[in-house]
């Protein structure tokens, strides 16, 4: 299976070449193939960037990144559908495609509404294949946030332990899974992750640099007391599970008015202390939880200096990456959308009750392909574990990066 998806982060689309396997009664096995990241076609990432608010746009605009989302999106997909021939000699039977998050709109603790751009219609066009697309929509629409919904993977991939351990996902927004023997599962985004970093990155380099490599410009600053004491005083801090947010709540706006409250502040402090927000309130989400241990995957892996105040704000619990537990760091995400993509495909449920809703539903919409829609037969038991492959993903495809991160190809290479 192929998924393509980008994060809120919005600064590339991670692709995944993934073999799912449902022999085994109750357990699908999972091996990584292939993944890397392809940079947005020139001027689309800021194009996205500049749909958050404050700003306004028009519906011609919309159109436009729709299709434009769309057709960076079947690009790719067609390149790992290339690459998936070479590595099994066999075509994907689908592509997952979440889209780009645009909005997310939550109102007193309420999911109103959530947009992902990115036609799959040109996906189809480009590949022939079934693609399944939009899949927080219907979870919304059930009563629950549509995020985060890496829980049921987490829960299938980690959750058969006997100690209470979490999974961390470092995107643009850090969300977490919490996984406890004999306890209900639970999953919620914690607050910003590299969202705020990135912006600041930006402003600090001028425009050189679009996120914080390795953290180099935090580990320059320290951490500015009353502009912490203002970002931790924000109301999603104190929120409750289920909870989600993303850039519309932790945005270039809200930085602005944050040190326009607290005055002048060095860049390499304002890094230091968007790190030491990110680690700290993870942190704190967890404290009560007495957790054995913590994976984290995401972008914000590769920031050694988000990584070390995060080893320092949780203290004893220990800190590990996805890496060392078979499945790559900068492609959990990737990873994750192909199993979804695999049980809406398969008629299961793909969200988990930890995202509000009453009930879990099967997610997403399909898309044909080329030929005639033929779904598998119902199951009479769906998977409850995952299986993650020994076998070595590509890792002259994985591991090159001076800054940590997968390999970026430009687009339609």
């Amino acid at each position: 299976m192929v998924s393509v998806a980008s994060g809120t982060s919005a600064d590339g689309l991670d692709v995944g070449v993934v073999d799912l396997d449902w022999s085994s009664e109750g357990c699908l096995g999972l091996s990584v193939l292939d993944a890397w990241t392809v940079d947005w076609p020139r001027g689309l990432e800021d194009r996205l960037l500049a749909l958050l608010p404050p700003a306004t746009t028009t519906a011609a605009e919309l159109c436009a990144i729709d299709t434009d989302v769309g057709r960076a999106l079947a690009t790719a997909a067609a390149d790992a559908v290339g690459r998936s021939h070479s590595l099994t000699a066999a075509e994907p039977e689908l592509v997952v495609s979440p889209g780009q998050t645009v909005h997310h709109e939550v109102r007193d603790g309420v999911c109103k509404g959530t947009l992902q751009l990115g036609q799959p219609a040109w996906i189809v066009e480009e590949t022939g294949l079934p693609v399944v697309s939009d899949l927080r929509a219907r979870d919304v629409s059930a009563g629950g946030h549509g995020a985060p919904l890496v829980s049921r993977f987490d829960e299938m991939w980690l959750g058969a332990g006997d100690v209470p351990r979490a999974a961390l996902n470092l995107g643009g927004i850090a969300n977490v899974t919490v996984l406890r023997p004999d306890q209900p599962l639970l999953a919620w985004d914690t607050g910003p992750a590299n969202c705020l970093l990135d912006v600041a990155a930006d402003r600090a380099s001028g425009g050189a640099w679009r996120y914080d490599r390795r953290g180099a410009i935090a580990a320059r600053g320290r951490v500015h007391p009353g502009l912490l004491a203002r970002l931790l005083a924000h109301p999603h801090f104190s929120a409750t599970p289920p909870v989600s947010t993303g850039r519309e709540t932790f945005s270039a706006a809200l930085l602005d008015a944050m040190l326009d409250a607290t005055g002048p502040v060095s860049w390499d402090d304002v890094l230091a202390t968007l790190t030491e927000l990110t680690a700290r309130t993870v942190a704190q989400a967890l404290a009560p939880f007495s957790l054995i241990e913590v994976v984290a995957s995401g972008g914000g892996v590769a920031n050694t200096t988000l990584m070390e105040v995060l080893a320092r704000c949780l203290g004893s619990t220990r800190l590990l990456t996805s890496d060392e537990l078979g499945i790559p760091a900068e492609a959990k995400e990737a990873v994750m959308w192909t199993v979804l993509g695999f049980l809406t495909w398969h008629g299961v449920p793909g969200s988990t009750v930890a995202t509000g809703a009453p009930v879990a539903r099967v997610l997403g919409r399909i898309s044909p392909g080329d030929q005639p829609l033929q779904m598998p037969s119902p199951v009479a038991s769906w998977p409850v574990a995952l299986r993650v492959s020994e076998r070595s993903v590509r890792r002259e495809a994985l591991s090159p990066p001076s800054e940590g991160r997968l390999p970026r190809v430009p687009p339609g290479s």
